[in-house]
């Protein structure tokens, strides 16, 4: 059930919890005069994850580029830790 924001005509705004079907009037608990549904924004939808047309049915050069970069993020380096571990990289052949 979704909740519906009202208006009376003194100014006060309240929230009420009902069914889609309920159309009975609505009164202001502060002074209980007839109040006015108020149009709302609506809430965003953000569609994350599998299960959804745009991840799950995008081409297969797409999904192929999107193994590959997950998978690189997640394999380890060759020398076996990061470079925020070993202090960063060293430049080769100083000597040292």
């Amino acid at each position: 059930m979704p909740t519906y924001t009202y208006e009376c005509p003194a100014g006060h705004r309240f929230e009420e919890f009902h069914s889609m079907t309920d159309d009975r009037a609505r009164r202001c608990p502060k002074c209980k005069r007839k109040a006015r549904r108020v149009p709302s924004g609506g809430a965003g939808l953000l569609f994350k994850g599998s299960g959804f047309y745009i991840t799950d049915y995008r081409s297969k050069s797409y999904q192929e580029r999107a193994k590959k970069e997950s998978g690189a993020k997640d394999k380890p380096k060759k020398d076996g830790g990061s470079p925020s571990a070993s202090g960063g990289t060293k430049p080769s052949g100083s000597g040292e």
